[in-house]
């Protein structure tokens, strides 16, 4: 599909065929323009960016100043950022300065989910909520409606190269019976082209994919087979 220009959001559209979404925490950041428009020009429909402030997840990694570089690069490109953050309240406005197009929370976060969700709305971007793979599923489903993209985790959160937790499975094909068609579910964590088919089956069509990619000789390919094709 044609990349999106900057406030076109994928997130706001009906559900339809899967999206693959690379996530750049794998990426060579040496080398991170080369490899996002690499990935993009190759199939991917958007760019997935893993925010971790040490303190949530037991690692440090990208913040508003990368995301604006991307965004520099890549305008037309979809920008998903991902916040494995304690406060997500505070990086709200810099994100959307820095161009991001969602900016997924975590229900395990410690500030007040619904106020999460209007601010980040307020703030012109689509709003996604994330489960660790430990957490019940009943902490998230009181806000469901709130959300355009719903995140699981199938790793525990923090670092890229985990194997697939295949027990989450359950909590999208719970998803999958009540959200409205223009929500969306996400995996992130492990997704490779086998765990992919599990995935689309439970009701996913949102895959985030690090290694699987970008550890990968022909981007192309990977994610032509993480989208079923």
């Amino acid at each position: 599909m044609p990349a999106l220009k900057k406030g076109e959001s994928l997130f706001l559209a009906q559900r339809g065929a899967p999206l693959v979404a690379p996530s750049i925490l794998s990426a060579d950041f040496a080398r991170l323009e080369v490899e996002c428009r690499a990935v993009m020009e190759q199939g991917a429909d958007l760019l997935h960016l893993d925010v971790m402030d040490g303190h949530f997840v037991p690692n440090l990694s990208m913040g508003p100043a990368l995301c604006h570089a991307v965004r520099h690069h890549l305008p037309e490109t979809f920008l998903d950022v991902h916040m494995m953050v304690t406060n997500p309240g505070q990086f709200i406005a810099p994100f959307a300065r820095a161009g991001a197009d969602n900016f997924t929370i975590h229900v395990e976060c410690d500030e007040d989910i619904e106020d999460l969700a209007d601010a980040i709305h307020a703030a012109g971007m689509t709003a996604g909520l994330a489960i660790k793979p430990d957490t019940p599923f009943e902490d998230m489903a009181p806000y469901v409606d709130r959300f355009n993209l719903l995140l699981v985790m199938s790793v525990h959160p923090g670092f890229s190269g985990q194997a697939f937790i295949p027990e989450v499975l359950e909590t999208t094909r719970r998803l999958d019976g009540m959200i409205r068609s223009d929500q969306h579910i996400q995996m992130d964590g492990g997704v490779d082209p086998g765990s992919a088919v599990a995935c689309r089956e439970a009701g996913c069509d949102v895959l985030v994919a690090a290694s699987a990619i970008f550890k990968g000789d022909d981007y192309g390919a990977s994610i032509a087979a993480l989208r079923g094709d």
